[in-house]
């Protein structure tokens, strides 16, 4: 296993590469030239197999370890960008309107193929390395998609293990713990019928907006009276639509929002208990709703053995000090959750030092943090795949 100094070498190589996916951004599915760059690098390192087309633009490339007979681990890096207009004010901004790297996945891109760089020349290891390259972290489920459409039997991926970067952590220091690592993700949408009319006769009508305003309120108790404290339930309402004029109560207001939780009791809890409150809360108002609930992300469920093999990957390459496995779970929702449902596996985070948070548009990847990463993932391999 191998220090960071190890890796210096690569950086450079690797910040052209991040930077040059940092100029040109795609979203979601549609990420043809990125997927077409990250193929043609993966081809000049000697990989011979390379599967493209996967939940349409994902990459699966194999590489054979010259240990020998072993199984083949899974390391995964996303490459969509996010729906947002840049203003980091960098030299290598986004160059397409709208749209830009918000959440480092083109510094996770780059780290991985700096590390298929490394083990495709090393080599040291058994068995073999399936390096995924996953679409539509951000918006379409491409996790799922690409588990859906066979990956784990197709590649014989027995143990799979994905990392991000992390705002506010120092560069080089890493993050992580077994269990319930991320939240589960669900949406909601509650519209709430009334009856509209004059607004300078208000009690003709049932106002919908007066309604909605009280489910938002009545929502919160399900965290703040109904639910354990030392449970974690986040509600968050985050569209409110109503109304055409100043002096029209209008027929219906419409509500959305998220739902985030760790346990499954938890989640079902919340899906019960969002509809029973904004539905008593109507009818008390003379009113009546349309309940939509749609279950996305689970939680994304570290194992513990994949964990232990993460954690010492990590601590061989920086020092025990700055590797800690007393992560508080996140309540952000990863859809490399998918992935650890169907394998035993791990995430990590690696910090990014002190940037803008994710997907703020003044956000960008920390370049130094690259070496950690390709570090990380090839001493990975070599303790999970050693010879």
């Amino acid at each position: 296993m191998r220090s960071v100094e190890t890796f210096w070498d690569l950086q450079s190589e690797a910040t052209e590469w991040r930077r040059y996916l940092h100029q040109n951004p795609e979203l979601g599915y549609r990420l043809h030239s990125t997927a077409q760059f990250v193929a043609n690098k993966l081809a000049s390192f000697g990989i011979n197999h390379i599967e493209t087309g996967i939940a349409e633009t994902g990459i699966v490339a194999s590489i054979q370890g010259g240990g020998g007979d072993g199984p083949t681990i899974g390391l995964r890096a996303d490459m969509d960008a996010l729906p947002i207009m840049e203003a980091s004010n960098k030299p290598w901004s986004s160059t397409i309107p709208g749209k830009m790297h918000a959440c480092g996945h083109d510094g996770h891109t780059a780290m991985l193929l700096g590390a298929a760089k490394y083990l495709a020349k090393t080599r040291n290891f058994k068995g073999s390395v399936a390096l995924i390259f996953q679409p539509a972290e951000e918006d379409g489920q491409g996790g799922q998609r690409m588990v859906q459409e066979g990956m784990m039997d197709r590649f014989g991926i027995s143990q799979v293990f994905g990392m991000h970067i992390r705002p506010g952590i120092e560069v080089g220091k890493f993050l992580t713990c077994d269990g319930p690592n991320a939240a589960a993700l669900d949406e909601f949408d509650i519209v709430v019928k009334g009856r509209g009319g004059h607004a300078a006769q208000p009690h003709r009508t049932i106002d919908p907006i007066v309604v909605a305003a009280q489910i938002i309120v009545g929502l919160q108790t399900l965290v703040s009276r109904n639910t354990d404290p030392m449970e974690s339930l986040v509600i968050s309402v985050t569209k409110l639509n109503a109304g055409t004029a100043y002096n029209i109560v209008p027929e219906c207001a419409e509500l959305a929002g998220t739902v985030r939780t760790l346990l499954p009791s938890l989640r079902n809890f919340a899906e019960r208990q969002i509809q029973a409150c904004a539905q008593g809360i109507a009818r008390g108002f003379g009113a009546e709703i349309e309940f939509r609930h749609r279950r996305l992300e689970p939680v994304m469920f570290n194992h513990f053995e994949e964990t232990n093999l993460a954690i010492k990957a990590a601590r061989s390459l920086v020092g025990s000090e700055s590797v800690s496995d007393k992560m508080i779970p996140s309540m952000g929702a990863e859809d490399f959750a998918y992935m650890l449902e169907a394998r035993p596996g791990s995430y990590i985070r690696l910090g990014n030092g002190p940037t803008a948070s994710l997907h703020h548009p003044a956000f960008d990847f920390n370049d130094e943090a690259l070496p950690y990463g390709i570090g990380y993932w090839v001493n990975l391999v070599e303790t999970a795949l050693a010879v």
